[in-house]
């Protein structure tokens, strides 16, 4: 006899071109397709999610946005809040203000760590389009569970970049151009009823912690509260995390190095146009007063502070020009094979 918990889970994440993404996927489900779905898209943290209703309309189950512990129900479609993680234990629903995971919360990575460890072999986890890398360590989770790994074919997804990192980096068992993934969530849903008899989930209300090869203190801080990043090695993939829980892969880390510097950069331009205005009030102040020597020094360090304001202005600007292009920094070139 199978369990009132023992169901499919279906994981899916996505972010630059999501939307499309999980409509088409969501609205070709059947509405007795007999498995939980849930689904994280990255969005703003502020401001209100219409996604449930977009789902909603596209097809034929149900979608909302959970309450914390809410139980979990096949033929449902639970959507992450906006700027809290999606979890899954066993027979109930986790919404969470945990840390940030790839500067993003929600992120798709707590979603399928937790699903493999509440529903391991039942889970069937789906990357969809998206930039970066968010969504590959989890799906990792759910192959090392038992679970079913799915991601849109690369060359199909509007944004290939999280696709093209799963396939490089998890090993899918399953390949698929977008119109091809609803048809296969189906299947697979019939073929994993029950299977919660084979796997004994972790009891514990809190996402497990990931089982890293290495770990070891970096000499790096964490953008997001300044603590130390320990550097973990899980297989080939690079990951950095702080005490707090911060999680950044190579490639979110460097983007968050960025806009740390960007941050700075802008109120070193800020502090020398400020410099340079005060220096020009106080050289008409010297003027009216006769101090002409005094203005003059005042002129020459508002000079000086509006050319240094200038340097720091087109460095930032020329920032923003080479940030854009985004880097593979899974693992450096000359540890591949090694």
């Amino acid at each position: 006899m199978v369990a009132a918990d023992d169901f499919p889970i279906i994981v899916l994440g996505a972010s630059a071109g999501g939307v499309e993404a999980l409509t088409s996927v969501v609205g070709s489900l059947p509405p007795d397709v007999g498995a939980a779905v849930l689904v994280v898209l990255h969005i703003s943290p502020v401001g209100l999610s219409v996604l449930p209703d977009i789902l909603e309309r596209a097809g034929k189950l149900p979608a909302i946005h959970p309450a914390d512990g809410e139980l979990l129900k096949p033929d449902r479609v639970y959507v992450a809040p906006p700027d809290h993680h999606l979890l899954v234990h066993r027979g109930r629903v986790g919404v969470s203000r945990g840390p940030t995971e790839h500067r993003a919360r929600p992120a798709i990575d707590p979603l399928f760590r937790s699903a493999a460890a509440a529903y391991g072999p039942q889970v069937v986890g789906v990357v969809l389009s998206g930039t970066l890398d968010d969504g590959t360590e989890g799906l990792r989770a759910i192959n090392a569970r038992g679970g079913v790994s799915v991601v849109q074919d690369p060359e199909d997804a509007l944004f290939p970049g999280m696709p093209a990192s799963a396939v490089r980096y998890a090993d899918p068992q399953h390949i698929v151009a977008l119109r091809d993934i609803p048809a296969l969530l189906e299947g697979l849903a019939r073929q994993l009823t029950g299977k919660g008899d084979e796997f004994v989930p972790e009891e514990s209300g809190v996402p497990p912690r990931r089982e890293w090869q290495e770990d070891a203190l970096s000499s790096l801080s964490c953008p997001d509260c300044r603590g130390v990043l320990r550097e973990h090695f899980d297989g080939d993939l690079l990951r950095f995390q702080c005490r707090i829980g911060h999680a950044y892969s190579a490639s979110s880390l460097l983007l968050a190095q960025g806009d740390e510097l960007e941050r700075a950069l802008w109120s070193a331009t800020v502090a020398l146009e400020e410099q340079s205005d005060l220096c020009q009030r106080l050289s008409r102040r010297m003027r009216e007063r006769g101090h002409e020597g005094t203005a003059r020094r005042y002129d020459l360090q508002a000079t000086s502070a509006a050319e240094q304001a200038k340097v720091v202005r087109d460095v930032v600007l020329q920032l923003g020009h080479t940030r854009g292009h985004h880097v593979d920094v899974g693992v450096p070139e000359e540890q591949e094979g090694a």
